[in-house]
C-alpha cells in the first residue's frame, strides 16, 4: 500500500534518487495453513539451494517483496518478514550500493509503530527536496484498518547510509472518508513528487470507485506536509480494477537514451503513467500528454488501457518502480519476481521472491512504446566468454554453448532472415500473443520459427525453457511473434508448479534489421529481452536435472527454413555480493 515510491505486493523497491523519488510497492497477503506455519517454524534450512539466485538481490532468507540514489549511494526498501519465508510480520528493511550489482544490508529503515501504521508500514516512494533533503511518503494501515498516508524523514542527514528513518507528527497526512469518497481499503501507494510551474508540489495516490474504475488521485501541496485533493483525478479508466503503484514520470522524444528529472515539463517530453493491476498482477503504462495548466493526462490515440494495452514485461512481473538517476542520468526500471513454484515450497527452501535485474528505460524512436535494457553496471560480472559467428541453423537444429556456466550466464545472439517470402501466413484471429504462444510452443515446427534458446537444459532436453521466435507473413508486413516456453521447464509434477507460457508482439521489420534476443540466466529466473529491449519477458523455473553443474545451454531451430546466427557471445556471470 504505500511505501518509498513504491512497495507493492509481495516486493518494496525505493530508490531515493539523487534528484527525485524512490517508492516501494504495496502489500498482497498469501494466506498459509496452520501446518505451512508449523513448518516455517521447526524448518531448517539446507546450503544446498539449487534454485537461489546468483546476481539477483534476494536477502538471505524469508520473504521479501522491494528501491533510491542520495549523494551517490543507491538506496534499496524493500518489504521483508524477518521471521518466515511468507507475507506478515512486514518491516522495511534496508540495503545500500554503489553499483546496483553489489549490495550491503543495513538495520531495518522502519516498522510499524504509530497508531497511524500499527497494522503495516506499507509501500510509497521518496522525493530529494531543496536542500537535498529525502523524504518518505508511504501508507500505514492504522489501527482502525484504514490506509492513510504517512510522511517519514532521516534523523541524520550526514549519514550517507541513511540508516534511521523518523516518522513525523503530523502523520497521517492523508485519511480516507466518506465525504471526499475514498473507500478505506483502496487508497494506498504514493508516489514520487514532482513540482509544478506553480511551486507546488504534486504526487498520486491509486485507489478505485465504484468497483471496477482505477484512478490516480492527484494532490497538491506547498509544503509537503499539508495535501489538498485535486476535485479530478490525473487519469482514471473503467474496467481496471484497484490501481497499485502508480508511477508517473517523462521521457525524452528524438529516440534520447538520457533519463529525464521527474519535474520536467516541456515540449521535449512525452509523459509515461504507469499502473500495476490488482486483478491481473501485472504492470501496464501508456505513453502521453501531461496537460501540466490542467494536471490531467491523456493517453496517446489507440493506445490500450488494460489487460490488452502495453507492459514492461510480459511474463512474471510486478510493482515496479522508476527513478531518475541524476548522476548518470538516466531512468531506472526496477521490479519485483514471485515465485512461481508450491508455496509449501517456499516454507522448506525458506525464502521467496526476488528483484530483477535493473534496467535503464527510455522511448523508442516510434514514440509508441518504452524499450528496456539491463543497466550497464550489470557487465562487470562477466568471466569466461565464448562466442559463435555465422552460423546456419538448419531445420531441427540444436547447437549447444559450451564453455560458460549455463546455470548463471549472460547470452546474446542476432539472427539474419533470408526468403520471408516463406513465412507461415497470419491468421488475423491471433490477437492474443499469449495464447499463441501456447498455442505454437517451442515442439510446433513453423516455416520462420520457433528460434531462439533453450536455457536452464538437462543434457538430453529432458527439462527446457525455451525462448524464441516466429515469423508470420501479414498482409503488407511481418509479424513477429516472441515466447517463454516454461511448460517442460521442470519434471516436477507438482499441481501448484506455474509453467505458464508467455508471449508477446515484437515491433521489428525482419526484413530492415536483424532479429536480437538476449538473456540473463540465474539459476531459476530467466530474463529475457527481445529486439534489443523492445519486449522483455521475465520466468521464474524450477528444473529437477538441470542444475549446477548439470544445466545446459543451446541455440536451436524447429522451423522449416534454415537461419543464420550473425553473432552470438555468451559470458559466465560472477556471483553479486550481498553482505
Amino acid at each position: 500500500m504505500a511505501a518509498i515510491s513504491r512497495i507493492h505486493c509481495f516486493i518494496c523497491f525505493c530508490f531515493l534518487l539523487l534528484h527525485y523519488g524512490f517508492q516501494v510497492e504495496s502489500s498482497h497477503q498469501v494466506y498459509y495453513t496452520n501446518s505451512e506455519y508449523e513448518l516455517l517454524s521447526t524448518a531448517t534450512f539446507t546450503e544446498n539451494q539449487p534454485h537461489k539466485t546468483g546476481f539477483h538481490f534476494q536477502p538471505a532468507k524469508n520473504w521479501i517483496n522491494g528501491p533510491m540514489i542520495y549523494r551517490g549511494i543507491y538506496h534499496f526498501f524493500y518489504q521483508y518478514n524477518p521471521t518466515k519465508a511468507v507475507w506478515g510480520d512486514i518491516v522495511w528493511a534496508h540495503a545500500t550500493s554503489t553499483d546496483l550489482v553489489n549490495w550491503m544490508h543495513h538495520a531495518y529503515a522502519m516498522y510499524p509503530s504509530e497508531p497511524y501504521d500499527i497494522n503495516g508500514c506499507w509501500s510509497g516512494s521518496a522525493t530529494i527536496l531543496p536542500g537535498e533533503k529525502p523524504v518518505i511518503l508511504y501508507t500505514g494501515k492504522d489501527h482502525q484498518n484504514r490506509q492513510v498516508q504517512n510522511l517519514a524523514v532521516p534523523k541524520n542527514l550526514s549519514d550517507v547510509f541513511l540508516t534511521e528513518w523518523v516518522k513525523i507528527p503530523q502523520n497521517p497526512l492523508l485519511v480516507p472518508t466518506p465525504v471526499n469518497g475514498i473507500n478505506a481499503s483502496e487508497f494506498r501507494d504514493p508516489t514520487t513528487a514532482w513540482k509544478g510551474h506553480d511551486g507546488r508540489w504534486r504526487m498520486l495516490v491509486g485507489s478505485k470507485r465504484n468497483g471496477h474504475r482505477g484512478l490516480a488521485i492527484l494532490y497538491r501541496s506547498k509544503d509537503f506536509i499539508h495535501w489538498t485533493k485535486s476535485q479530478h483525478p490525473l487519469h482514471s479508466a473503467t474496467k481496471n480494477g484497484m490501481w497499485e503503484c502508480p508511477d508517473f514520470f517523462p521521457v525524452y522524444l528524438n529516440s534520447s537514451k538520457k533519463g529525464v528529472d521527474t519535474s520536467v515539463i516541456s515540449s521535449t517530453v512525452k509523459h509515461v503513467l504507469k499502473l500495476s493491476l490488482d486483478d491481473t498482477k501485472h504492470d501496464y503504462y501508456t505513453v502521453g500528454k501531461y496537460l501540466h495548466d490542467k494536471d490531467k493526462y491523456i493517453p496517446d490515440h489507440g493506445s490500450v488501457e488494460g489487460d490488452a494495452g502495453l507492459r514492461y514485461d510480459y511474463g512474471k512481473f510486478y510493482a515496479s518502480k522508476t527513478f531518475f538517476d541524476s548522476e548518470k542520468n538516466r531512468r531506472i526500471l526496477w521490479g519485483w519476481i514471485n515465485e512461481s513454484d508450491a508455496r509449501g515450497d517456499d516454507v522448506k527452501k525458506g525464502w521467496a521472491g526476488i528483484q530483477a535485474i535493473p534496467r535503464s528505460l527510455w522511448l523508442d524512436k516510434s514514440e509508441k512504446h518504452l524499450v528496456q535494457w539491463p543497466v550497464m553496471e550489470i557487465e562487470k560480472l562477466r568471466k569466461e566468454h565464448v562466442s559463435l559467428h555465422n552460423k546456419e541453423l538448419k531445420m531441427g537444429s540444436v547447437v549447444e554453448v559450451s564453455g560458460v556456466t549455463a546455470s548463471q550466464a549472460d547470452v546474446e545472439v542476432s539472427f539474419d532472415l533470408k526468403g520471408l517470402e516463406k513465412a507461415e501466413i497470419m491468421d488475423p484471429r491471433w490477437v492474443n500473443p499469449q495464447l499463441l504462444c501456447s498455442k505454437k510452443g517451442a515442439s510446433v515446427k513453423g516455416s520462420f520459427g520457433p528460434f531462439g534458446f533453450l536455457v536452464l537444459a538437462s543434457k538430453h532436453l529432458e527439462e527446457q525453457t525455451a525462448i524464441f521466435f516466429r515469423v508470420f507473413k501479414a498482409p503488407e508486413r511481418f509479424v513477429v511473434l516472441m515466447c517463454s516456453d516454461q511448460s517442460r521447464s521442470s519434471l516436477s509434477e507438482s499441481p501448484e508448479l506455474d509453467k505458464t507460457t508467455y508471449g508477446a508482439f515484437l515491433d521489428v521489420n525482419p526484413l530492415q534489421e536483424k532479429l536480437s534476443l538476449r538473456s540473463l540466466i540465474d539459476h531459476s529466473v530467466v530474463e529475457s529481452f527481445g529486439g534489443e529491449g523492445k519486449v522483455c519477458i521475465s520466468a521464474r523455473v524450477y528444473p529437477k536435472m538441470a542444475i549446477d553443474n548439470e544445466t545446459h545451454l543451446y541455440a536451436f531451430n524447429n522451423g522449416t527454413q534454415s537461419i543464420r546466427i550473425s553473432n552470438l557471445n555468451a559470458w559466465t556471470m560472477g556471483k553479486a555480493k550481498i553482505i
